[in-house]
């Protein structure tokens, strides 16, 4: 039951459906979720960890904020491991994981961007980096990932409306998944490390 809170408010918080600085209640949240209200606590106690919450004695607790000045630091991370992340799975992705990802690689390439919504476009970026991460087969190096990955996307929502190439961001993963499934390594390595470098730039250009 944690875990399924955890999920449920982690995206939320991710994707600003929960806006920067709202409150969050934890027994509301149990209700909505129909569980008790100590998952949710430990959900919470987690998220706080991941930097998407934060709790202020006799205050409460409230969705963090998306700081602008953290970008540089966080694509620092990314742009560190996002490659590494990549060549494991070019490397150690079996039948089944590559079968996944060419498959995922169609998707996104047949999206058109103009019957889907920015938020929808983010959900497939999401889906790609989570795939990438998960056949990396190092759970380490997959947790940093999708907590820096997750304020990564936090402020790609803040600034979501300002950008015009969003569509042309998300079909990057076409050719970076098609390395991965050919089993190209150093490929893999500068597609994923191009593309952190371009959303630091693509930020930074509208801020």
């Amino acid at each position: 039951m944690a875990d399924l809170a955890y999920e449920k408010l982690r995206d939320r918080l991710v994707v600003l459906d929960i806006r920067p600085g709202e409150p969050v209640n934890d027994d509301a949240l149990a209700r909505e979720f129909g569980i008790g209200r100590t998952p949710v606590r430990e959900a919470f106690k987690r998220l706080e960890a991941d930097r998407l919450l934060v709790a202020y004695p006799r205050r409460g607790t409230f969705a963090a904020t998306v700081d602008m000045t953290d970008l540089g630091h966080i694509s620092e991370i990314r742009k560190a491991l996002e490659p590494v992340a990549a060549a494991d799975a070019a490397r150690r992705a079996g039948p089944e994981a590559r079968a996944e990802m060419e498959a995922l690689a169609r998707t996104v390439a047949g999206l058109d961007a103009a019957d889907l919504t920015q938020r929808e476009l983010m959900k497939h970026d999401v889906e790609v980096h989570r795939s990438i991460y998960r056949h990396s087969q190092n759970p380490y190096l997959q947790d940093v990932l999708v907590r820096h990955d997750n304020l990564a996307t936090r402020i790609w929502c803040l600034v979501l409306d300002r950008l015009p190439t969003f569509a042309g961001h998300v079909g990057e993963h076409v050719a970076l998944l098609e390395a991965i499934v050919a089993g190209d390594a150093d490929r893999a390595a500068t597609l994923a490390h191009d593309h952190v470098a371009g959303f630091e730039r693509t930020v930074r250009g509208v801020l």
